[in-house]
């Protein structure tokens, strides 16, 4: 695996999507182990894209345009209800810190699972990023993208969870004003409002 490949993962990684706002918001609200869960959700939703460039599935979302259409307009409007959700402060984005639970943290890893899964341009990324880093000289190229593939989730879920552990280190200290948790709640719901924009703006 080249230097080139973890370089190029971390710099995509680092960089503020979805995933990296809502692990973020989930922290801020939530705490430490709730943004686990999170970054976990988050990251195994990259599995379906993942695998949908292996097998040649994400071409068929690259050509097809009713395909693409279909899963972005579908993102779009999960967006905008994550939007609306946290707004009124219910729902799957509620960022009251309430008791944390087996049953919240699934709930949480599973909204953070379907941002992903719900966004075509990520299964489209991967069908243009993984084939670039597998040797023409490679005995078993779909074992070598799974490979790039799974070192490409470890650095999502690991850098997923240091932009939580942050946040929930912030959300410690300026949660406590109510005022503050309106604030927040609006900045994070314009952000997802305008990243389902963005998603709807999109082309293949």
């Amino acid at each position: 695996m080249s230097l080139e490949f973890l370089i190029t993962a971390l710099i995509v990684v680092l960089v503020p999507g979805t995933g990296v706002v809502y692990t973020v918001a989930v922290g801020l609200g939530k705490g430490r182990q709730a943004s686990i869960a999170a970054a976990l959700g988050c990251t195994f939703g990259i599995v379906p894209a993942i695998l949908a460039s292996v097998v040649g599935l994400a071409a068929l979302m690259h050509t097809s345009a009713l395909v693409f259409t279909a899963v972005k307009y579908a993102g779009v409007a999960y967006l905008l209800y994550l939007a609306w959700q946290t707004l009124k402060d219910s729902g799957p984005m509620d960022l009251r810190a309430d008791k944390s639970n087996a049953k919240s943290f699934a709930a949480t890893a599973w909204t953070g699972f379907l941002i992903n899964i719900l966004n075509p341009k990520l299964t489209v990324f991967f069908l243009a990023f993984l084939p670039q880093f597998v040797s023409p000289a490679a005995s078993n190229p779909t074992l070598e993208m799974l490979l790039h593939g799974a070192v490409f989730m470890a650095m999502t879920f690991l850098v997923f969870v240091v932009y939580g552990m942050f946040a929930s280190l912030i959300g410690e200290r300026i949660l406590r004003s109510d005022r503050v948790l309106v604030w927040m709640r609006r900045t994070v719901a314009a952000t997802f409002a305008g990243f389902g924009l963005r998603l709807a703006l999109a082309e293949r």
